[in-house]
């Protein structure tokens, strides 16, 4: 069997998810080829694994014609599942979506794509997440759908031990962006280093990646705050390194601090559950299949700066409770979101197109 999976570029959460479960696939023997239509950081990250960047419709038809895929999977992207129909594409063709931005977003994208996926895909394919699972029926039934949580390299990727830091750390991963609430998480920062003045604050992004717009009100927020020594920004940091620098974290007595509006899925959180960073976050929906209060992390509402303050504190100074949520943390990931229980419902997935008709 050889399979196919597609996005825009490679980067943030879905070059992760792409890595792992073609590794995983790969361990089954079934051959896997990724394709994004631009080039980016996260290619470094992408090992052993074919992968073309290209996005004219004749490259395109080439890669399908001469591959003979069984599967392909298309992420977001309905320009590249129109061009895959077009190519000729004789097997079945999948329309993914794991997140796309605040609900708002979200509603005004599946409008806008709806007619288009629903005239080119066999079936859609979304993570376990109410608000997409209530999209997803809204904009696109009279198609099969099939909803199953992401997988983690739950035995490659883990904790860590190296000496603990002297002072504590507070850790956040994501764009310069709207969604992912970059304003709540200075404001919180700032709160937590009038408490902890020897603390610092960590920031894992991806710089190339961005409006300019946003970044500059980034740099005034920063500046006004007075954070300039003592937050410090990593940059396009290698994937298994980011295991390394969330052990550290989790060491140190801070936490992760996530503050999006929305999020499908959440890789940053449950990747740092599971190197034993306690995490405290907004209720972002996506990562309430892992995160739950007080016993695998802990929860806020988005805008109650006080809230979070708050419960950072008790994830710092609460001993007992932080060692609990540690460990309850990791072994909930291990247990519930390996990449052998995604390849299981995978090949169902593929198992239950293939009693019906790819569309020609």
């Amino acid at each position: 069997m050889k399979l196919l999976f597609t996005f825009f570029n490679p980067s943030g959460g879905m070059e992760t998810l792409n890595r792992i479960r073609c590794h995983a696939f790969m361990k089954m023997d079934v051959e896997c080829h990724l394709l994004y239509s631009l080039d980016g950081e996260g290619r470094k990250n992408i090992k052993n694994i074919p992968t073309f960047v290209m996005n004219d419709e004749a490259s395109i038809a080439k890669l399908i014609q001469k591959q003979n895929y069984d599967a392909i999977v298309v992420c977001t992207d309905v320009t590249m599942l129109l061009a895959i129909k077009k190519a000729g594409f004789k097997g079945h063709l999948i329309f993914e979506i794991q997140g796309l931005g605040t609900l708002q977003t979200a509603s005004a994208v599946l409008t806008d794509i709806s007619a288009r996926v629903l005239q080119a895909a066999d079936g859609v394919l979304y993570p376990q997440t109410s608000h997409l699972q209530e999209l997803m029926m809204a904009h696109l039934h009279g198609i099969p759908h099939f909803c199953f949580d992401d997988p983690l390299d739950t035995e490659g990727f883990g904790y860590s031990s190296y000496p603990p830091k002297p002072f504590p750390i507070i850790g956040w991963v994501g764009r310069i962006e709207a969604n992912k609430n970059w304003r709540e998480f200075l404001l919180i920062g700032s709160r937590m280093l009038q408490n902890h003045p020897e603390g610092y604050l960590w920031i894992f992004g991806d710089t190339t990646l961005g409006d300019p717009v946003e970044k500059e009100h980034y740099d005034r927020w920063v500046n006004g705050l007075q954070l300039q020594n003592k937050l410090i920004a990593y940059s396009n940091i290698p994937h298994e390194q980011i295991a390394d620098y969330f052990s550290v974290i989790g060491d140190s007595g801070g936490f992760l601090c996530s503050t999006s509006i929305l999020e499908g899925f959440g890789y940053a959180v449950a990747e740092a559950m599971l190197c034993r960073c306690p995490v405290l976050t907004t209720d972002s929906d996506g990562i309430r299949r892992f995160l739950i209060h007080d016993v695998t992390g802990k929860l806020y509402a988005r805008g109650n700066v006080n809230q979070a303050v708050i419960q950072g504190e008790s994830l710092m100074k609460d001993t007992t409770l932080r060692n609990t949520i540690r460990k309850n943390a990791e072994k909930h990931i291990k247990q519930h979101f390996s990449s052998e229980k995604y390849t299981t419902n995978f090949m169902n997935m593929l198992k239950s197109l293939s009693q019906r008709k790819p569309r020609f």
